[in-house]
């Protein structure tokens, strides 16, 4: 692992959630980006080395709506950069790590990710990125 990465926030709406950060800390919105087969827009904030991504659903049925219903706004993963995300996954899995997936998939931006279960990382949805 390199670095972390980014802090996923889940949000009602990105653009209200960023005002915040836009306005009270000076923190710009440098884009918007769709992730339709995660059913989720992320709004990029950068911050040093690393980002907070605002994550709103796009439908009812996505893991972030899900999280909402249940949980209501707030910190939903912590991601970290790795150099060699199949070698990460594959060390894990013969730890015993739960991982929600078998292989990595796309996210945004076109990078590899892969999500560890929050019962193998004491409470937290861990995701690891490969940048493309």
């Amino acid at each position: 692992m390199t670095r972390i990465d980014h802090v996923g926030i889940a949000v009602e709406d990105i653009r209200e959630a960023a005002r915040l950060y836009t306005k009270g800390l000076g923190i710009e919105l440098c884009h918007i980006e769709a992730v339709e087969d995660q059913g989720v827009k992320v709004g990029f904030l950068p911050l040093g080395t690393c980002e907070i991504e605002l994550l709103e659903p796009l439908n009812d049925d996505s893991p972030v709506a899900r999280f909402l219903a249940r949980r209501g706004e707030g910190i939903h993963h912590l991601c970290v950069q790795v150099s060699d995300i199949e070698a990460v996954m594959e060390r894990l899995q013969t730890q015993g790590v739960q991982l929600l997936s078998e292989q990595p998939v796309r996210g945004a931006g076109g990078s590899l990710v892969a999500f560890v279960h929050p019962r193998s990382a004491n409470g937290v949805l861990l995701e690891l990125i490969q940048d493309s």
